[in-house]
């Protein structure tokens, strides 16, 4: 096998068909299919697995598509130091984010970027917290926001900032059975979690990192919750609550425009109150580029100043002595975020 043949099959595998592959890379299609089936006489096993919709990897494809990945990832750091290690940052960085990050980071990021590093493309993908932390694993992203720190081997976290989870209801109290009879605290002040359970709650489903911190919470309490219904989009979520559906649980951040439209009421979580961190996952087995430490650092500098700014609000940053991790992009002991 030689980089071109690797470069080919990761294309292949991202592309979903040997057509697709061949218009990105402007290579003849047969060209495609040839390289594909010497690669697999080579190493006597199917690579690829044809499928009506397109081809996916087989189990060995999967590993090579994993090393594939890597060797062009250091053929691209090897060009870079031999172009100069001081350079201007160039080159593609793919991150992925959670949806509701991606709603608040996304555009100040690549306003920023473009200001400070013309030459990098930045590539988002958003999806649920659960499939960014997958795609880091199996390095189809080089950097991901995640709603927990990450313990697996090979990767490493900064912990960004903490949001506060609160709990609201639609203006109209009344719309909801249980809730009138409450007795309510003024809007934004603290609602004990034992009161949650006497109102029917909207809320994602079981399989959502949000749920499961609000269970470990309520779990720990002694609370027992009523759930009604179950939705993961926080859009629907938003909209049941408003026509009167129940009552939820979500970052405070998540409800500003709602509070604002005076569409809903919101009261603080105590005893305990509830909130979830924020963390800059990054690889500590795959070199990084100029260009990934320049996105990793630009990412906790703007959402810093959003924080600062009230921009996200709800959010605090951890404390220097959190904050201060080993950052495996830069190999030094990271800034504490002020």
């Amino acid at each position: 096998m030689d980089i071109r043949q690797l470069r080919y099959f990761v294309a292949i595998v991202g592309q979903g068909s040997f057509s697709r592959a061949a218009a990105h890379l402007h290579v003849a299609q047969p060209a495609l299919s040839l390289h594909v089936r010497n690669m697999e006489a080579d190493l006597g096993t199917p690579l690829l697995f044809r499928t009506p919709k397109g081809v996916v990897p087989t189990e060995a494809g999967e590993i090579l598509l994993r090393h594939a990945r890597t060797i062009l990832d250091q053929f691209t750091i090897a060009e870079e130091e031999i172009r100069g290690h001081s350079s201007e940052p160039s080159g593609e960085v793919r991150l992925g984010l959670p949806g509701t990050i991606s709603e608040n980071l996304s555009v100040a990021l690549i306003i920023a970027l473009h200001k400070r590093h013309p030459a990098i493309r930045l590539r988002i993908a958003e999806a649920m917290s659960g499939f960014v932390l997958d795609w880091m694993r199996t390095a189809q992203i080089d950097l991901a926001v995640v709603y927990r720190e990450i313990t697996d081997q090979g990767l490493a976290t900064v912990h960004l900032l903490d949001e506060e989870l609160v709990f609201f209801a639609p203006a109209d109290v009344g719309s909801v059975p249980g809730l009138d009879a409450l007795p309510l605290p003024p809007v934004g002040g603290n609602l004990p979690l034992a009161a949650l359970s006497s109102v029917p709650l909207v809320l994602p489903g079981e399989a959502h990192g949000l749920r499961e911190l609000i269970n470990q919470e309520a779990c720990a309490a002694g609370v027992c919750l009523q759930v009604g219904i179950e939705v993961d989009a926080y859009s629907n979520i938003k909209q049941l609550v408003v026509t009167g559906f129940g009552c939820s649980v979500l970052p405070l951040n998540a409800i500003r425009s709602e509070i604002d439209q005076g569409l809903v009421r919101f009261w603080r979580i105590s005893a305990p109150s509830i909130r979830r961190s924020v963390h800059l996952a990054s690889s500590v087995e795959r070199p990084a580029t100029n260009a990934t430490a320049a996105v990793h650092a630009l990412v906790q500098e703007v959402l810093r100043e959003k924080v600062q700014t009230g921009g996200w609000l709800g959010a605090t940053l951890p404390s220097p002595d959190k904050a201060a991790v080993t950052d495996p992009v830069q190999g030094v002991k990271a800034s504490p975020i002020r």
